[in-house]
């Protein structure tokens, strides 16, 4: 059979790696000597690695993350002991099995989005569908699809995902019917999925991002059913890093 036959019916099949690699691994089997059966179980040990990451890909391009995070990037070093702990223990993805919520809280610079995001990311590296939305452009669509008369559809698009982080709550206030919209698509992933949120405020001040008080507490009551709420607050990573740059700056003019 000709290698260009292989192609072909690996097109149909959707197999990347055989249709774009036959004649290079084959050339490589011949010059290792391979007998077919250990040939074939490469070939398709490579395909399915190739799926995998092609996968992951997708997943992190359907993700919209605004940066790249993964745990060994992420800097911890001006975290608390106990903050790092519970960054490992979330790093598990065993809140995902169980379906908890986590609230990472804290002031400006301290990581919280980088922290949600390398979380995303080992996410979709296991294989979970994963949304990153930032709080002010969901307001945004929320205000969007209620015009259009299209919040049914845009429930079911929330309801979908393994895990929603809705980064920056606190920064834009809910007028009562956004409020109303928002517990509404909370309520929806309950037992479904997780929701991962990071904010400058702890529960007891929610109410400065909802008008009302009494929707405030049913949010929190949904968010808190089963949350680790990991504070982080401290020094802003970004106030050291800069301090560190002014000393190498000193240092270099002395």
């Amino acid at each position: 059979m000709q290698t260009a036959q292989i192609e072909a019916m690996a097109e149909r099949l959707k197999c990347t790696y055989i249709r774009n690699s036959i004649d290079p691994f084959l050339e490589e089997a011949a010059a290792e000597g391979w007998g077919t059966v250990e040939a074939l179980s490469e070939l398709l040990s490579r395909e399915c690695e190739t799926r995998r990451l092609n996968g992951i890909r997708r997943r992190m391009s359907r993700a919209h993350f605004p940066f790249q995070m993964r745990f060994e990037m992420f800097v911890d070093t001006h975290l608390s002991p106990e903050v790092r702990r519970e960054a490992r223990i979330l790093e598990t993805m065993a809140f995902l099995d169980d379906g908890s919520n986590v609230v990472l809280v804290g002031n400006p610079g301290v990581g919280k989005t980088a922290l949600a995001v390398a979380l995303g990311t080992k996410a979709c590296e296991e294989g979970r569908t994963v949304a990153f939305i930032n709080v002010p452009n969901l307001v945004i669509e929320m205000k969007e699809a209620m015009s259009l008369n299209q919040l049914t559809a845009y429930k079911k698009g929330f309801e979908r995902y393994d895990l929603v982080i809705l980064d920056d709550l606190g920064y834009c206030s809910f007028n009562r019917e956004c409020g109303e919209v928002l517990f509404n698509l909370l309520s929806s992933r309950n037992g479904k999925g997780s929701t991962i949120i990071t904010t400058n405020l702890m529960f007891d001040r929610w109410d400065e991002v909802f008008d009302d008080p009494v929707l405030t507490g049913v949010i929190v009551d949904r968010i808190a059913h089963k949350v680790h709420v990991v504070d982080m607050t401290g020094e802003s990573y970004r106030v050291i890093e800069t301090k560190e740059w002014i000393e190498r700056a000193n240092k270099m003019m002395d």
